[in-house]
């Protein structure tokens, strides 16, 4: 089984809503019992709650449910488990790849990746934006978590 795990600072925005789409498309797929979805925080203050009522909102308005999740941080074991350690930001992805054990840095990457036709690097935290922001990182969440779910069907997993 494949272990994609999404990472943000606090896990309640947008790694928990990577979280909750990359499941949704990954069940669509029929590929539930092949690839295992997961979020945590590298500064996961608010660890054991609910996503942000307004990520749950948003995702809720596209037909996915965010409410079962809850919030947590990054553990030794995620780097261990994991295939796949995705960062939601640059900041997040230098904190991981600070934390993580160097044999398991090659697992690192930043979730844009797998969107190049966005020409950007970055999801930006829509926590003190208003609900656009909370779209926002949802249409970019949609592309990405499509162009992962392509790559990782290509290479047969």
């Amino acid at each position: 089984m494949i272990q994609v795990l999404f990472v943000c600072m606090g896990n309640i925005c947008r790694s928990s809503t990577a979280e909750g789409v990359f499941t949704y498309l990954v069940n669509q797929a029929g590929l539930n019992h092949k690839i295992k979805v997961s979020s945590a925080g590298t500064h996961a203050h608010l660890a054991g709650n609910p996503p942000d009522l307004r990520s749950q909102l948003a995702a809720r308005q596209r037909g996915i449910d965010l409410s079962g999740i809850r919030t947590r941080q990054i553990t030794l074991n995620d780097f261990i488990q994991s295939d796949y350690i995705l960062a939601m930001d640059r900041d997040n992805y230098t904190v991981l790849h600070s934390w993580c054990p160097t044999e398991h840095k090659h697992k690192l990457r930043l979730f844009l990746e797998f969107a190049p036709h966005l020409k950007r690097q970055e999801i930006p935290d829509p926590y003190y934006e208003g609900i656009n922001g909370f779209e926002r990182v949802l249409n970019l969440v949609e592309s990405a978590g499509v162009g992962l779910l392509n790559d990782l069907t290509k290479l047969g997993k």
